[in-house]
C-alpha cells in the first residue's frame, strides 16, 4: 500500500514551479498518494479557517506524512496543540517563520505555539543562513525547543521559487527513506 503524503503550503501558495508543486508530482510518479489541497483565502489566510479545514482534510486523508511550508508549520503547531490526532510516521518543517514576524496578511498565526508532541515519529526542520523571515540562530532555537532535526541550508533564502527552488531532490528522497 502507498504512503499517503499532505502538503501544505504557506501565504500565497506554493504552485509550480516552487518545491512543493514539483515534489508533489515527483511522488505521484513514485506511486505516492499525495493530497495537495488548496487552503482557503491563501493571500489572506485566518487561522480558525486553516485550523478547520485542516482538521476535515487530516481526518479524511489520514496522511503517514505531512510536509510543511513556511506559515504551515505555524498551521502545524496549532493544529496538534489544539486536536488530538494520531501520530504520523514523519514530518517535514521547511523555512518556519520568527515568532517575530510582522506581515499583517498573517497575524492571526502569531504568537504560536512551541509544542512538545508534534505528533511524528521523525521530524526534520530545514531553514536557510539567509532567510528573510527567521535567522539562522532563531531556527537554531526553535530546534532547540521542539529537539527535532534540523538541515541548515547555505544561501537558501526562503526555501521557495524566488529563492530559486523549483525542485528540492532531498525532500523526495526523505519521504522516500523508511523511518527507523
Amino acid at each position: 500500500m502507498s504512503k499517503k503524503v499532505l502538503i501544505l503550503y504557506g501565504l500565497g501558495g506554493s504552485d509550480y514551479p516552487h518545491w512543493q508543486a514539483w515534489t508533489a508530482t515527483e511522488l505521484i510518479k513514485k506511486n505516492y498518494t499525495v493530497s495537495f489541497p488548496q487552503l482557503p483565502n491563501k493571500d489572506m489566510p485566518k487561522l480558525d479557517e486553516w485550523l478547520e479545514f485542516l482538521e476535515k482534510e487530516f481526518n479524511h486523508f489520514n496522511p503517514d506524512i505531512v510536509i510543511c511550508h513556511s506559515v504551515a508549520n505555524i498551521l502545524w503547531f496549532h493544529f496538534v496543540n489544539k486536536y488530538k490526532i494520531q501520530t504520523i510516521e514523519k514530518l517535514m518543517l521547511v523555512s518556519p517563520v520568527s515568532q517575530n514576524c510582522d506581515i499583517e496578511e498573517i497575524k492571526t498565526f502569531f504568537p504560536y505555539p512551541i509544542v512538545e508532541d508534534l505528533k511524528a515519529k521523525e521530524i526534520i526542520m530545514v531553514g536557510s543562513t539567509n532567510d528573510p523571515y527567521m535567522t539562522t540562530e532563531e531556527v537554531m532555537d526553535l530546534q532547540s525547543e521542539l529537539n527535532i532535526g534540523l538541515k541548515i541550508l547555505d544561501d537558501a533564502g526562503h526555501i521557495n521559487t524566488d529563492s530559486g527552488y523549483g525542485e528540492l531532490s532531498c525532500a523526495v528522497e526523505w519521504v522516500e527513506r523508511e523511518v527507523d
